[in-house]
């Protein structure tokens, strides 16, 4: 039986930065006030099945053998993203080739059907790591999720144990029970991140009903205009029971949360996984997160009392550090050689 009460640890080299005080304000500083990294990446479009497409965005190294890690956004993110750069631009300086992947709809260009992308949506993550190990088969494959991008990553993980194709991931800030995090966006200052992703994600389906329209897509038009007015959605809970559970096969919201929850899949990992999560986070209750007899034997979490939502940041005003930037990259090399020295038997 695995050591459950060694599963969940907190990594002591964390230390908040003292002038981010609470969650918020550790939650919002990075997209506001953070210079972005400046990294030259290479865009690839992976044409999916379904006639719609993924754009990928390549940085680091060529060489055919060097570490890969896949990158993912979260919620009305974009590889843009500034931890995504910060991610990218770290793993490069160490010699790693890393691609960050655009969902339906978030490389700056409409994706080409109705539906997009949502917090389940795994086929679409299947789809992208068969197509990397197709493309350098002989390095060693890794992922990194952040939020929704962490959910989809662990739901894939435990729906595919080890034909997952991946060496060992890293999922960071997951709304594991996706029913549980809608209730608590929708209370107090977090309203505020709710009432944006609500316009970003509006807008959205707005844009594409136009493009549509001026495309003459008449039948794609018409799977958009079957959802009704799209005025007065506030909540989580509007937004998925009218949109996301309709466009994407889904009874209801009920039915969308339940079935694409990543805490339901966790037994059923079987790589070198680690989930590092904050305790104030303000997108997520304290009891939405998993206890340590729910982890498979792979899978370490660190519990950190502060953070907020892919926040994580230390050091001081004038030279603020990252720690996700720090930690991932140092965790996935140690993955790495734990599993060259498997592979060798020694």
């Amino acid at each position: 039986m695995p050591a459950f009460h060694q599963q969940v640890t907190a990594h002591s080299s964390f230390q908040p930065a003292w002038w981010l005080p609470g969650p918020h304000l550790q939650t919002l500083w990075s997209p506001f006030f953070r210079v972005p990294a400046q990294l030259e990446r290479q865009r690839e479009r992976l044409w999916l099945e379904d006639g719609d497409f993924l754009d990928l965005d390549w940085h680091g190294p060529h060489e055919a053998d060097r570490p890969l890690v896949l990158v993912l956004h979260g919620l009305t993110g974009s590889s843009a993203s500034h931890y995504v750069l910060g991610l990218q631009q770290e793993l490069a300086a160490r010699r790693w080739a890393s691609v960050a992947l655009n969902w339906r709809g978030c490389s700056g260009e409409p994706n080409r059907l109705p539906r997009g992308y949502h917090s389940g949506v795994s086929e679409d993550l299947a789809a992208t790591i068969a197509h990397l190990r197709a493309c350098r088969p002989l390095a060693p494959l890794y992922a990194v999720g952040y939020s929704l991008g962490g959910n989809v990553l662990l739901k894939h993980l435990g729906e595919t144990g080890l034909d997952c194709g991946l060496q060992g991931a890293v999922a960071v800030s997951v709304p594991y029970r996706l029913d549980q995090c809608a209730d608590r966006i929708a209370l107090g200052f977090s309203r505020v991140y709710q009432a944006h992703f609500m316009r970003e994600m509006v807008a959205y389906v707005k844009t594409k009903r136009q493009l549509f329209t001026h495309q003459g897509q008449s039948e794609h038009l018409s799977a958009l205009d079957r959802l009704g007015t799209l005025d007065g959605m506030r909540t989580f809970w509007d937004f998925d029971g009218r949109v996301t559970a309709p466009l994407h096969g889904f009874d209801d919201a009920h039915d969308y949360y339940r079935r694409a929850s990543s805490r339901y899949y966790l037994g059923g990992i079987r790589i070198p996984t680690l989930l590092i999560q904050s305790a104030d986070d303000p997108f997520v209750f304290r009891h939405s997160l998993p206890e340590a007899q729910e982890l498979s034997a792979t899978t370490r979490m660190e519990l950190h009392a502060r953070g907020g939502h892919v926040g994580f940041v230390e050091g001081s005003p004038r030279k603020p550090a990252f720690y996700l930037e720090r930690r991932i990259p140092d965790w996935l090399d140690s993955c790495r050689q734990a599993g060259t020295m498997a592979s060798s038997g020694t």
